[in-house]
């Protein structure tokens, strides 16, 4: 699997006036990411004992719309970031209309790559492209953009919390498990369920994890300005339930993780190592 260059042939092909835009593209997608969707995809066809199904079409969908969510959520009008994994957000490096642009050509971009994904049936590519729509839009991490933005300066209890990051984080995490298993053409309900299951628990591990690091991570560890939850005061998993509150409940959720992979045999050990990952990472 080699993301990066998978994602460099997708890139459109422009007349010069277009450059400045496929070079806000580029930027925003190839700016530190650890690719943790993509890895997730990948991880769950090998879950399944699938091995040589070519995937990159569903890891550069999912890796696209990750990054045009970024650079919409750094905007002024949203979160207002300057520094994202320790560079310039998009706005800054180039300017905001040509962030918003930016962003908007990566999520066509994403849904360009599953329609003429190589290898897959025409009902696994509409069937891909469902659960990527559902998962990005208003239904899922639009919602959760949406829900976050109004919660500044309110009391959110913590099933509000986590119907929150249960879409603007989890329901991308989810449908990258998911659209992994789908693109083997070979999952049973069972296993889909299943991993499911999994990706909700790392899907919301992953966020406790950032609230934590808001806290104890430095700067220069995180790529972004350390307590900017706490400044925009914004409800979070420390804020609620205290720091080794929230440490717990990231350990009890890596457990979940592994507990819904119980009927996977060591094929799922990326699976697994990933989970370990998200509680463990350190920005």
């Amino acid at each position: 699997m080699d993301v990066d260059e998978a994602l460099k042939t997708r890139l459109p092909s422009v007349p010069q006036a277009g450059q400045r835009l496929v070079n806000a593209m580029e930027y925003s997608l190839f700016n530190g990411g650890k690719r943790v969707r993509p890895i997730l995809a990948y991880a769950a066809a090998y879950a399944l004992g699938n091995k040589t199904s070519n995937l990159d079409a569903v890891a550069c969908a999912l890796e696209a719309i990750h990054a045009y969510s970024l650079v919409h959520d750094d905007l002024p009008a949203m979160d207002d970031d300057d520094l994202r994994r320790g560079k310039a957000t998009a706005h800054i490096a180039f300017d905001e209309a040509s962030a918003i642009l930016a962003g908007d050509a990566l999520q066509t971009l994403a849904f360009e790559c599953l329609s003429q994904a190589p290898g897959l049936s025409a009902d696994t590519r509409l069937e891909l492209i469902q659960c990527l729509a559902q998962a990005s839009g208003a239904t899922g991490m639009v919602l959760g953009q949406s829900i976050d933005l109004n919660a500044v300066d309110q009391d959110l209890d913590l099933d509000q919390l986590r119907l929150m990051h249960a879409h603007k984080t989890g329901a991308l995490i989810r449908a990258s498990v998911q659209m992994g298993a789908l693109a083997t053409e070979q999952a049973s309900p069972a296993q889909i369920e299943d991993l499911c299951r999994y990706a909700d628990a790392i899907g919301l591990a992953f966020q406790v994890q950032d609230d934590i690091l808001d806290v104890i991570a430095d700067t220069d560890t995180l790529g972004k300005p350390q307590g900017s939850d706490e400044a925009s005061n914004k409800p979070t998993y420390v804020s609620l339930l205290g720091l080794e509150a929230a440490k717990t409940k990231a350990q009890a959720l890596h457990q979940h993780a592994l507990d819904a992979l119980a009927n996977f045999d060591h094929r799922a050990d990326h699976l697994r190592a990933l989970s370990a990952y998200i509680v463990e990472r350190s920005h």
